[in-house]
């Protein structure tokens, strides 16, 4: 095998570290061991391999073996400056600036080449923060969501590691408490902590050093939810993550940290017997398992997602979509058509205006659940729908079935039905012609875009959390 450019490069370094300590100009030792000092010169800029009767010639001129001029450690710290500098810039984010290399001479300090090492340093660490272009996470996410799709968005390792935690924990049945979680924490060498000073850009903050866990006020409105954002914590540890290498590693342990919370807040074999019995009564309800393990209805839509293909037999869709129509979470194993971007991203699309997902939002009672059968062009589905207000405006949770097995769910019996055509542009994106004549060229709306849609990802290993802020709370709080 060749030698690489950087094992040509010190080889380089440590033939002329030789020459200038014996006091040898290229030319006098060229003559010593029979070469041109042109040559010589080519051999110590690394450009040029020599033979291995040269570097016998060499090594014997400069009084030295040969292993030490093979030697893949620089001969000193100007030459491993030296190196790394070369290798930074043959680099391909170095190459992709366009700006042309900059050629070590003899004056050339050791601090100049030290300073210009840092700009380097730093370039490269940028380059491994900008995680993922909006595109690039996009396509990681639909990766992600087409891996689940093939397991039936079930994890049974994580399954089974939860249900021996609750266990441990002296967890038998009925709503995991608060008081069951600190137990959880403590087991693994953790306290929680509720502070108000959280960093804005932070759930939550692992103190790994002292064994803390610090979470926002439990007094906070939806304070239920701090039960998950502590499994949340707990599970990195347990699953035994790294720091993310790329955005596409983040999302799966995003998945796994939220799949583990959701085991333990409504465990498997309880979830799956009071699932079943709902099933043989034919009267499985997203409600009904909400309020049977103290969840919200989202939690139990997706949980119903994990369990149900599995250990009931039923293919599902699921459907968080926002008050403008566009859908924000989604899962789907049962071929249900939803609108795609080029890269295959269900995130952000418009979902059709006939779907229940929307149509619920016209409805007079917000209470409780609606339910619709729906035509599409891969057959009829039954839906569920649930609809809540958050500070970031309207929402719809929807989870829904293929017709055949609607008869296994409440609200079975609606005469509530509607005909979707889309992807088809005249199902409900074409504008009627006589509407369209009446006011083309006559309106100028004014748009609500998100700045997202044009914003590269933040930087970080944790995208969108500012280190200084999480290390000046850590100092607070040691």
């Amino acid at each position: 095998m060749p030698p690489t450019s950087l094992e040509l490069s010190t080889l380089g370094h440590r033939i002329r570290h030789q020459r200038l300590a014996h006091g040898y100009t290229l030319d006098e030792l060229g003559a010593v061991v029979g070469v041109a000092g042109s040559q010589l010169s080519l051999i110590e800029n690394g450009k040029r391999e020599p033979k291995l009767s040269l570097l016998q010639a060499i090594a014997t001129a400069t009084g030295v073996d040969v292993g030490d001029l093979l030697s893949t450690e620089p001969p000193n710290r100007r030459a491993a400056l030296e190196i790394e500098l070369e290798r930074a810039q043959t680099s391909s984010v170095f190459r992709q600036l366009g700006v042309p290399p900059i050629k070590v001479s003899k004056g050339m300090s050791d601090d100049t080449i030290e300073s210009i090492l840092g700009l380097h340093r730093e370039l490269q660490r940028r380059e491994r923060e900008a995680i993922a272009t909006p595109e690039e996470a996009r396509r990681a996410n639909t990766e992600l969501r087409l891996m689940m799709r093939e397991r039936d968005n079930y994890l049974p390792d994580i399954e089974k590691l939860a249900e021996k935690q609750l266990k441990s924990a002296g967890h038998v049945s009925g709503a995991l408490t608060h008081r069951t979680v600190s137990i959880m924490a403590e087991k693994l060498g953790f306290e929680l902590l509720y502070v108000n000073d959280l960093p804005h850009s932070t759930r939550s903050v692992t103190d790994l050093e002292h064994g803390r866990i610090y979470l926002p006020p439990a007094s906070i409105p939806g304070g239920h939810g701090l039960r998950s954002m502590a499994l949340q914590a707990m599970a990195h540890r347990l699953l035994g993550h790294k720091r993310p290498t790329d955005y596409a590693d983040f999302l799966q342990q995003r998945l796994e940290i939220n799949y583990y919370a959701a085991c333990c807040l409504m465990p498997e074999t309880a979830s799956v017997a009071f699932l079943q019995q709902a099933k043989k009564d034919r009267n499985l309800a997203v409600e009904d398992f909400r309020d049977a393990f103290g969840v919200t209805h989202e939690a139990a839509g997706m949980r119903l997602t994990n369990l149900a293909t599995e250990h009931l037999g039923i293919r599902l869709h699921f459907l968080r979509v926002d008050g403008s129509g566009a859908i924000t979470r989604v899962y789907e194993n049962d071929d249900l058509p939803l609108p795609m971007d080029v890269t295959g991203a269900v995130d952000g699309q418009i979902a059709c205006r006939k779907f229940s997902a929307r149509a619920a939002f016209s409805e007079q009672n917000r209470t409780t659940e609606h339910y619709q059968y729906t035509d599409t062009p891969a057959g009829t589905f039954w839906c569920s729908t649930q609809t809540g207000t958050t500070s970031a405006g309207e929402f719809s949770i929807t989870v829904g079935v293929p017709f055949d097995d609607a008869r296994w769910f409440r609200g079975r019996e609606t005469q509530k039905r509607a005909t979707s055509t889309c992807p088809d542009e005249s199902c409900c994106r074409r504008v009627a012609s006589d509407v369209s004549e009446r006011w083309s060229g006559k309106a100028w709306p004014s748009a609500r875009v998100h700045m997202q849609m044009f914003s590269p990802l933040p930087r970080g290993a944790f995208p969108g959390v500012d280190d200084n802020e999480v290390y000046d709370f850590l100092d607070r709080h040691a």
